[in-house]
């Protein structure tokens, strides 16, 4: 039987061990060693490789059997249901730039469901954390969702997809909507923790597409503990293996509805 509480532990010491050689590498990156992975603008580096590994040996081992999706390749089998769906190093083009926010985002799931989600934002050492059936907390505050319930007096959060540029314009359409009834939208470039913000109330609300599972599972369970709602952009529940991403608070209806709308849905 998985204790839950006692996972989530562990795996906190392990976020803080490996964002510790993340921030003592990033004193000193060289940037000529930064790699181009398939696709446009979608950098990697020995950073995020060695840390993929470093969390993949662990993990492994915290909850023996465990499968693992990793964005770095590491694809394991799971034999008892569990997954572990990790980045270690989300914001890739922050870091090797010498720019906030970069984190470590790593979710859990038990067959479809996810329950663990931890997102370690490592330039000022905020520990995002919850376990399925508790609070989701920021290091030992608890945290919620924006109380907020107008479009009109939110500050949203989004990024720039690397490829499928034919879809730009009706992206760009989106954001212009949101800046004439928002008080802004912020690219902050590390989508866990435009999530983390969203479900700490920093943000009221954060939409993308072009996201992988490793860029939301953690986060996007963060807002749902928080008490926000996570959909795609049709207002569905696939949001973890579909690509697209709105997540927020109360302004919710509001921001997939104009989404849909702008997006052909």
């Amino acid at each position: 039987m998985i204790h839950l509480p006692a996972v989530e532990k562990d795996v906190m010491g392990l976020c803080h061990e490996v964002g510790e050689f993340i921030h003592l590498e990033g004193l000193s990156f060289d940037r000529s060693r930064i790699l181009q992975k398939e696709g446009f603008n979608n950098l990697v580096s020995y950073v995020d490789k060695e840390s993929e590994k470093k969390l993949v040996s662990t993990l492994t081992r915290i909850i023996p059997g465990s499968g693992v999706l990793g964005e770095e390749g590491t694809a394991i089998a799971s034999s008892n249901g569990y997954q572990w769906i990790i980045d270690p190093l989300d914001g890739t083009t922050n870091f090797t730039h010498g720019l906030p926010p970069f984190a470590i985002s790593i979710g859990l799931t038990k067959g479809d469901k996810i329950v663990l989600g931890i997102v370690y934002e490592v330039t000022k050492r905020e520990m995002f954390h919850t376990v399925e059936g508790q609070p989701a907390f920021c290091n030992d505050a608890e945290i919620h969702v924006s109380r907020i319930d107008s479009l009109n007096e939110s500050l949203l959060a989004t990024g720039f997809p690397y490829y499928e540029f034919p879809k730009m314009e009706a992206y760009m359409d989106i954001i212009r909507k949101f800046l004439r009834q928002s008080h802004g939208v912020r690219r902050l470039g590390s989508a866990a923790t435009d999530l983390a913000y969203v479900a700490s109330g920093r943000f009221e609300g954060f939409f993308e597409y072009n996201l992988n599972p490793w860029d939301v599972a953690a986060g996007a369970f963060l807002v749902q503990q928080a008490g926000g709602i996570v959909t795609d952009f049709r207002g569905g529940g696939n949001f973890l293996h579909g690509r697209e991403i709105c997540a927020a608070c109360g302004i919710h209806p509001s921001m997939q509805a104009i989404i849909a709308h702008e997006w052909g849905y």
